[in-house]
């Protein structure tokens, strides 16, 4: 499951000490003071901090809420000051929840474009299998063409993620597009030897990382730090869970009046379109990091990025909390065929097992993003988080087919913590780390799910396929509590608010 996916935690107390001061967030986005001495994620190449004059305390306007607090207004919905806003500053917009992230003319281009090359990837993907497959008879040069799309991610995701900072992002998502566009073309190609179309397919998976996180980079600025960044992000994920159930029938029926290169064609005018709409349809916006004087190479600016990002604490806590969880769950959908077949079940139920995990998704995605507040979705985020693999355990007692559909939906529908875990991650990492972090975090997070699928495989090997679902759900659990537990303790505000009454309790004893 493609999740962009706990024990419940017992909820937190207000303290009854005065609120502390916030800590100060990174300097491109701080009009606040530094509250005191610590450690600061940073990018060296980046230009450092203008110093300003002390102002007083205020609550960070977005910071991850585990303790309750007045809900803040979305950052996009305030808008600038002026009429004409700068180049990195979202236009106001009216209206809230999902049509307020419609309303915005840029983000429409973005999703037009996410749907169309989203499609046409899964339709390249399927094409391309059966192409494989056709031109030598191979199962495992088949299958091997669907792991290529997984395999890359952390080699692009991690050596080339510099790009999405170093350069505009309108540039970069444009070129990506049209770099797929000739990838896809030179496919097509009946001289194209079956070693060309599997390094073609790497290249592309290697690229997407790049694509992905400099567009949820981008989102920051079309749509501000806000709310609605966090609702225009869950659509894209929407989008993705549903092109599982829809691009792949509709690859296979026009598979049905096409040839395999056939089918492929309809992805490079889909990349293409992409590439244009991105164009046409956003604003050219400058690099979010400035290189210093002596330069850097691109696999150093991506390897120092990724050393800052995953050195901060807090910033690991919560990647690893978009990646633990779906390496786990990942565990029936890569064994529904082996499992269906155990139980007995009817051919046709094997769709509905892999169907079933992202219906429960895209109900609670929708659910999370339009009844619930930015401060409620805060809440849930370790709650749900903790609980999301519990319904695998059902698996434990090999259910039949009706229940274990309505196990896969549950765990499916654990995954709309990530809603809330996207603000905590935006406000967490530094702007002119942003890109990198985002594509950092695209590629682990393809990366463990396919490692997920694999040590599922391997497990059902030696037991049966019903303890592995079981055991995965019991392994993950434990796991995610621990993240949890992080999480917790690097929270800004429970930090904040400790050594408030901790330096008050110093100053009672000082008497």
């Amino acid at each position: 499951m493609p999740t962009d996916s706990p024990a419940p935690a017992d909820s937190p107390r207000t303290p009854s000490a005065p609120a502390a001061q916030a800590p100060a967030p990174f300097p491109e986005r701080a009009p606040l003071p530094d509250p005191g001495p610590g450690p600061t994620l940073r990018d060296p190449g980046a230009p450092a901090a203008v110093a300003r004059p002390p102002v007083p305390p205020q609550p960070q306007p977005h910071a991850p809420a585990l303790l309750p607090a007045p809900a803040p207004a979305p950052a996009a919905a305030r808008g600038p000051a002026g009429p004409d806003p700068g180049p990195g500053t979202p236009a106001p917009v009216t209206g809230r929840g999902y049509r307020a992230v419609f309303a915005v003319a840029e983000f429409r281009a973005v999703f037009a474009a996410h749907l169309l090359s989203l499609l046409g990837v899964v339709v390249s993907e399927l094409a391309l299998t059966v192409l494989v497959y056709d031109l030598t008879g191979s199962p495992l040069l088949s299958a091997l063409t669907f792991a290529l799309g997984l395999l890359p991610y952390i080699v692009g995701g991690t050596l080339l993620a510099g790009v999405a900072d170093r350069y505009p992002a309108r540039r970069v998502l444009v070129v990506c597009d049209l770099l797929c566009a000739v990838c896809v073309a030179v496919m097509l190609v009946p001289a194209t030897p079956v070693a060309g179309l599997l390094a073609l397919r790497c290249l592309v998976a290697a690229i997407a990382p790049v694509f992905t996180g400099t567009r949820m980079a981008a989102l920051t600025d079309i749509l501000g730090e806000g709310d609605l960044y966090v609702l225009g992000r869950s659509l894209l994920r929407i989008v993705s869970q549903s092109a599982m159930l829809i691009g792949f029938g509709a690859g296979g029926l026009l598979l049905t009046v096409l040839s395999p290169r056939g089918a492929i064609t309809v992805t490079v005018a889909t990349f293409l379109c992409s590439a244009a709409l991105l164009r046409f349809g956003t604003r050219d916006r400058p690099a979010r990091a400035t290189r210093g004087d002596g330069g850097g190479t691109l696999l150093a600016e991506s390897l120092s990025g990724a050393r800052l990002i995953l050195g901060d604490r807090r910033v690991r806590a919560l990647m690893l909390l978009f990646w633990v969880p779906p390496t786990f769950v990942v565990a029936p959908e890569a064994l529904a065929a082996p499992y269906a077949d155990a139980i007995g079940a009817p051919p046709a139920a094997l769709g509905l097992l892999l169907c079933a995990m992202a219906v429960g998704h895209i109900g609670a995605e929708l659910f999370v993003g339009s009844a619930l507040s930015p401060r409620d979705r805060s809440r849930i985020v370790l709650p749900v988080a903790a609980a999301g693999l519990l319904p695998l355990l059902v698996y434990a007692v090999r259910p039949g087919l009706p229940l274990a559909l309505a196990a896969l939906a549950l765990a499916g529908a654990g995954a709309a913590y990530v809603i809330g875990l996207d603000q905590w991650f935006v406000d967490a990492v530094p702007r002119e780390l942003r890109g990198r972090a985002m594509t950092l975090l695209t590629a682990g997070l393809m990366t463990v799910q396919g490692l997920g699928m694999a040590l599922a495989g391997l497990a059902a090997e030696f037991f049966p396929v019903h303890q592995v679902v079981a055991g995965s759900g019991i392994v993950g659990t434990v796991c995610t509590l621990l993240l949890v537990a992080e999480a917790r303790r690097t929270d800004p505000r429970r930090r904040s608010c400790t050594e408030g009454r901790d330096g008050a309790d110093r100053h009672v004893t000082s008497r």
